[in-house]
């Protein structure tokens, strides 16, 4: 347990940087599963492996709130000193997931039923891809598992062990990619199969990782596990984060919406742009899950100093990695853009809205990092309702922009998203020093 006035730049990197290396495997993973099953030289197969991890990434984001909620109480509860709560947590979360996971598997049916009917495909399509989903779906308790226990490790600033974690789930699903599907013939049943190979040995993995909780009895304490002020809270801070990501989630998928209305070719530039966006929020992700850390730990100190602290130190990475990514986008965004698309229209059509991901990354500095720093503060409440503020300002600039700008007022209204959510959240900062100052 780190002393809560040992907050370093030192630390703030210890934390950060495996996070961000982790992040980095995510793409490199969709990108293999895309490439094997493209040497099978049909259509279909790659069709059905996209929309078939697109529907299951869905329902497993819902539950992203696992990671999220967890790595805030679990940091509030080490910087308490309740080892205690630190181990009962931990069962906690994976009682959630065997019952959330064992749910997803009995429910396969309708839940397929209602991924096809928001976005149909072809019958073959469809076909090959409910065979991956039926493979796919038996891992869910694991696939779910893996968030809490993510979450857990990072609250106890272990990251390093959130890499190894992803390195191996990564690492070895690309193997087994190539053997299954190169070496075997197995088609995207071997996609599949790989891949619940990966999620069940990654959550034995992760449960090893974390078995430092099993050394103190409260965690089969089943009195402590299932005290119900602590269970209501957890459900609470859970409910509030599922609820901010659905709103959150809103704005993006109207904004793809919106744009689709200007035609296929600005369409396809926004999608290609949305990449850099993309690219933004994974490099944060690391100083973003520093702050739940620095602030968590700080507020169950009841050390404003700290909490204060944590929150700055994390943020001053985080305006650095910002500032590198704006540049970077000034100066190589045609590259990139290039790069991602061979079509000249589009390269032409993305190149007009640069300018907009060069700000991307400056103007959306203070709602991520102070998402990282409620999310450590369980102030899942505020977070909540903030987001209903931004999605409501969002729309307000869509309608006022939109018609008069175009695309170009599309993107302003993002970027002004982004600024309610960061302007509304810092207007409610100040309560959490206070809160920290109360026993």
């Amino acid at each position: 347990m780190h002393s809560k006035d040992t907050i370093t730049h030192k630390r703030v990197l210890t934390i950060a940087v495996p996070i961000v290396l982790s992040n980095a495997t995510v793409p490199i993973l969709g990108a293999v599963d895309t490439g094997v099953v493209g040497q099978l030289g049909l259509a279909a197969p790659i069709g059905a492996v996209g929309i078939g991890a697109v529907i299951l990434a869905s329902v497993y984001w819902l539950f992203g709130f696992l990671r999220m909620g967890t790595t805030g109480l679990v940091a509030q509860a080490r910087g308490a000193g309740d080892l205690g709560e630190v181990s009962a947590l931990l069962t906690r979360v994976m009682m959630i997931a065997v019952v959330a996971g064992v749910a997803l598997i009995a429910l396969q049916v309708p839940i397929l039923w209602a991924a096809f009917k928001l976005a149909p495909a072809s019958a073959e399509v469809e076909t090959l891809a409910r065979s991956y989903i039926g493979i796919r779906i038996w891992s869910a308790p694991f696939a779910i598992a893996g968030f809490g226990l993510t979450g857990w490790l990072i609250a106890g600033e272990r990251t390093r062990a959130v890499l190894v974690l992803q390195l191996w789930m990564n690492g070895l699903n690309i193997l087994l990619d190539l053997w299954f599907v190169l070496g075997l013939g197995w088609g995207i049943e071997g996609v599949a199969i790989a891949t619940v190979i990966a999620e069940v040995t990654g959550a034995g993995l992760g449960l090893f990782l974390c078995r430092s909780a099993l050394t103190h009895p409260a965690w089969k304490a089943w009195p402590k596990v299932f005290d119900p002020a602590r269970l209501l809270n957890m459900a609470r801070v859970n409910t509030d984060i599922m609820i901010r990501s659905i709103l959150l989630l809103a704005i993006m998928v109207s904004f793809a919406f919106f744009g689709a209305s200007f035609g296929d070719l600005t369409l396809a530039a926004n999608h290609i742009l949305m990449q850099f966006v993309e690219i933004t929020a994974y490099a944060l992700d690391g100083f973003a899950f520093t702050a739940e850390v620095l602030v968590g730990q700080a507020l169950g100190a009841r050390s404003a100093l700290a909490l204060r602290r944590g929150a700055l130190m994390a943020s001053f990475w985080g305006l650095l990695v910002c500032t590198v990514l704006a540049v970077t986008f000034a100066v190589f965004g045609g590259v990139i853009v290039d790069i991602m698309t061979t079509a000249p229209d589009v390269q032409a059509e993305a190149r007009r809205f640069l300018p907009w991901m060069v700000s991307v990354p400056l103007v959306g500095l203070a709602a991520w990092m102070l998402d990282g720093v409620f999310i450590g503060a369980t102030r899942t409440r505020d977070m909540r309702n903030m987001s209903v503020v931004s999605l409501v300002v969002y729309l307000a600039a869509v309608y006022v922009l939109m018609p008069r700008f175009g695309a170009h007022g599309l993107w302003a209204a993002l970027l002004i998203s982004y600024i309610a959510r960061g302007a509304t959240l810092a207007w409610k900062y100040p309560a959490l020093e206070r809160d920290a100052h109360r026993s």
